[in-house]
Parts: C-alpha cells; structure tokens; sequence
C-alpha cells in the first residue's frame, strides 16, 4: 500500500471518527498528531493525511455543496458515514490538489467504498466523484 493510500485511510479515519462521535475534527487531529510524533514510520503518510483533513475541513461547504448537487435525491445526512468521508476526500484531491490526477483520487475512493461501505457504494462513489471532476472543467 503506497503512503498516499495509507494517508487516505487516515483521514477517512478521522473524518469518519468526527463525524460518528460529533466531535471537532481539529480535536481529533490533535491526538493524532502526537500519535505520529511517536511513530517515526507513520510520518510519511500523516503528513498527507492532515493536508487532506485540513484541505476537508477549509472547503466543507463548497464541497458539500457540490456532493449535495451531484448525488440527485441524496441528502448528506442520508448517506452512509464511511460514503460522506470517501466523497470529501475525493472531492477535495479532484478540486484542490494538483499533484493527484482526478482517476486516481476517484479510483482510490472506490476501492475504499468496495472494502469499507455498503455494495452499492463504490458505483455511487464514482458516478458522483465522476460529475464533481466533471463540472469542474
């Protein structure tokens, strides 16, 4: 598993455990931080996944906004948390992070929804991050 997979798997962690729990996120990345501060080999993937927690947590309603619009009857509160998380993650690499081409950041998200998520996550998944990538041309 690359580090960027491994990253990605930590902040769908921490979004995930946020929003279940109803806590700050910010809270939750503080006890993470000094969990990677003791873990020397998790550096690597900590350091992406706080760019995409933080990247999630300074964009949430524009990408909210756009999950909202794209997922055609779907409200947010409707969807399965581990769905939520995998769409802000995804939406976020698509629209703000350059360095990850729009397949891959949609291709990581699906398979995250075929091991994580219901059995119809990962066409859900990527019918909505497909438009998101879409509508941003």
């Amino acid at each position: 598993m690359s580090a960027r997979t491994k990253a990605r798997k930590r902040a769908l962690d921490l979004l995930y455990s946020a929003d279940m729990r109803q806590v700050p996120v910010e809270q939750l990345l503080v006890t993470e931080a000094e969990r990677a501060a003791g873990e020397p080999e998790r550096q690597k993937s900590w350091l992406y996944a706080r760019e995409i927690v933080d990247g999630v947590v300074d964009h949430r309603e524009e990408i909210d906004e756009l999950i909202t619009t794209h997922s055609r009857g779907w409200t947010l509160e409707r969807m399965p948390a581990v769905d939520r998380a995998l769409l802000r993650i995804g939406a976020w690499e698509i629209l703000y992070n350059d360095s990850v081409p729009d397949p891959v950041a949609i291709s990581e998200a699906v398979e995250a929804a075929t091991v994580l998520s219901t059995d119809d996550s990962a066409g859900f998944v990527n019918g909505l991050l497909a438009a998101i990538s879409h509508s941003k041309a």
